[in-house]
């Protein structure tokens, strides 16, 4: 996918004119590259599209759910309203997930998952593939100048799911200090990154996991990806801002799973077709 194709938004003017305090509603096709995953036709967690066969998660929203059938898994595109599918919406099923071979479910480092799916998106203004930094010296570059995060899930701990797709602008906060004693205590890795605002006011919570946390590259006016939504302390909490695995620590692995997946499938193809073609030679015997 190339560069001039990702994190663009042809339905929303670029950030910047309003400020969000605390969330509020997401317009229609604020974040074309967000998807609902779902077990049963029931929202689970969030994704993003790196491109039309791939979605990025976390690892937690899999790693238990590994013994139910991926057919009853789905990924859905340009949703708004989780109640009303709408004529925007793309539904595909699931072929393959990709956990992080170093995923560990007691400190959530490495929460990255990848799905592919089982026929590719189709982009249109309301689904959109989103951008993901290169490496941590390319995240730096970037000149971010206004971060969101996004999703259906709860405005508060142990609340409801909202019906319609949620937005808040938060800020990007240093490891160091997430890491002091009064925070997070040392729990944050070099993977993971830490994004709200120091009172609590804006966070993501029960029903984000996966989701993005997004920002807005003023130089490259397109929004980049820089977090995957992992895990949090409840959610709003002074001090306990959420948790993102970081993905410019990841590009690498995303690379590389995408491609080993393809050789993968080729592979199994080209076997297939010499099968079937040594099937019909002996049957001209």
């Amino acid at each position: 996918m190339s560069r001039r194709g990702c994190g663009k938004r042809p339905l929303v003017l670029p950030p910047g004119l309003f400020r969000i305090v605390g969330g509020g509603e997401a317009p229609e096709g604020a974040w074309p590259w967000q998807v609902s995953i779902q077990i049963l036709s029931m929202h689970r967690c969030s994704g993003m599209i790196l491109n039309n066969l791939w979605v990025l998660t976390a690892s937690h929203c899999f790693h238990k759910y590994l013994w139910i059938n991926l057919r009853h898994f789905h990924v859905v595109a340009g949703l708004q309203l989780l109640s009303t599918p709408g004529v925007h919406n793309q539904i595909r099923s699931i072929t393959k997930v990709i956990i992080h071979e170093n995923y560990d479910d007691n400190t959530s480092d490495n929460d990255v998952t990848l799905l592919l799916l089982s026929i590719p998106f189709s982009f249109t203004d309301h689904v959109q593939p989103v951008c993901i930094p290169h490496n941590e010296t390319h995240e730096s570059t970037l000149n971010f100048s206004h971060c969101f995060i996004s999703g259906w899930g709860s405005s508060y701990y142990n609340g409801r799911m909202m019906d319609r797709l949620q937005e808040a602008e938060v800020k990007l906060i240093d490891t160091r200090t997430c890491n002091l004693t009064s925070w997070y205590d040392g729990l944050i890795t070099e993977n993971m990154m830490c994004a709200g605002l120091e009172s609590g006011a804006a966070d993501a919570c029960q029903g984000d996991s996966g989701g993005p946390l997004q920002c807005y590259s003023e130089r490259e006016e397109r929004f980049y990806v820089v977090g995957v939504t992992s895990f949090g302390d409840k959610c709003g909490l002074p001090y306990r801002p959420g948790v993102y695995a970081r993905t410019s620590r990841f590009a690498g692995w995303l690379k590389s799973s995408q491609s080993a997946a393809v050789a993968s499938a080729a592979q199994r193809l080209n076997a297939r077709l010499a099968s079937a073609v040594l099937s019909a030679a002996l049957m001209l015997l």
